[in-house]
């Protein structure tokens, strides 16, 4: 009993975080997307101009809400606390290449249970490379890998992150006019800002306080066969796979073909959706959280994580200004040699930063 009631916050978190994003879809987010870290970062950099692929652009309020909710959670708790320094090039480098990986998926890892929730079975191969990229990371945990300490800092530097986004809310608000948003496509469905915010305050808000991580999750099962944080990651699965069958989301009725083909916003190259996630995982244990880990632990005070998700976002623009991203057609051959390129950068990061044995 007392095991259960240890492992209660972070599963009610899960199933919290799967409900809203079913609920999120009803009111006008994407299939299937009701909650991605990656797709929805990349619309905002589309809407502040960052790249011009006119099919994804919109200030998504949801990160808003995150880094507010997480930020106040934190400051509730007494666990604001600023620190960073700790390799901040290498971090940027690093959230770059994790959104690489993750639109060569198109989808980061809450999506990916999300889409596996709702039927896609493409999303299959993606918790398979998720999974494989995070063991390559404990490897070099467990060798001593390390991007060196962080310090103190002052608290200008943690409440950086807050201030920007209720600058971005405040132009959503009284300014859309500024910003680009898509007429068409994913960009242009969303649920309403208010509905939006709020469910991003509440994911933040638990998130911030159970230690929510889907690549954390795997992780601490393989290194330290502790399933704390894992039994989170299922509890999502399980909202989402519910949740989908009793508002008709569920995407595999008619066969398993059909798990595979006509998915929103997915496609079925089953070998690049797993090199894509073995990126994301991989550099996710590397910077020690998933996106929405980076997100949460910003609005903590981590300039670190700040700078991690800056790495991100100009990643996303990167992918849709270069023709890195995939789209529903497939991957690109320019998106191949990035994921390529990024798997031998993330790991020369990786022996360059273990100590030596």
């Amino acid at each position: 009993m007392k095991r259960v009631r240890e492992h209660l916050p972070i599963i009610l978190t899960g199933l919290v975080v799967g409900v809203l994003s079913i609920l999120l879809v009803q009111w006008g987010n994407p299939a299937n997307m009701g909650f991605c870290i990656a797709c929805f970062l990349r619309d905002i950099a589309g809407a502040l101009g960052m790249h011009r692929a006119e099919a994804v652009q919109y200030i998504r309020p949801e990160i808003i809400g995150l880094v507010l909710g997480s930020m106040v959670m934190a400051m509730v708790n007494k666990e604001f606390k600023v620190r960073g320094g700790s390799s901040p090039v290498t971090r940027f480098i690093l959230g770059g290449f994790m959104m690489v990986g993750a639109l060569m998926f198109l989808g980061c890892p809450v999506r990916m249970v999300i889409r596996l929730g709702g039927g896609d079975l493409n999303a299959a191969f993606g918790l398979a490379g998720f999974a494989l990229g995070i063991f390559v990371g404990t490897m070099f945990l467990k060798k001593g890998f390390t991007l060196k300490k962080s310090y103190s800092q002052t608290k200008a530097e943690g409440l950086a992150i807050g201030v920007v986004n209720v600058g971005l809310l405040v132009l959503v608000v009284t300014a859309p006019a500024f910003l680009f948003f898509s007429k068409e496509g994913p960009g242009s469905m969303h649920a309403p800002v208010i509905v939006s915010l709020l469910a991003g305050l509440v994911v933040g808000a638990l998130a911030q306080k159970t230690r929510f991580c889907m690549a954390g999750g795997i992780r601490d099962a393989i290194m330290l066969k502790d399933f704390h944080l894992l039994t989170g990651f299922v509890a999502l699965l399980a909202a989402i796979l519910v949740g989908n069958l009793i508002v008709g989301g569920f995407g595999l009725g008619q066969g398993l073909k059909v798990g595979f083909e006509g998915q929103p916003i997915a496609h079925t190259d089953g070998l690049w959706n797993a090199l894509g996630m073995v990126l994301v995982g991989f550099t996710a244990v590397l910077l020690g959280g998933c996106p929405m880990r980076q997100l949460v632990l910003s609005g903590s005070g981590n300039s670190d994580s700040t700078v991690t998700v800056l790495g991100m976002v100009t990643g996303a623009a990167i992918c849709h200004n270069f023709g890195l991203a995939s789209s529903g057609a497939g991957p690109t051959g320019a998106g191949k040699i990035a994921v390529a390129v990024g798997l031998v950068v993330v790991t020369v990061i990786g022996l360059v930063n273990t100590k030596k044995v």
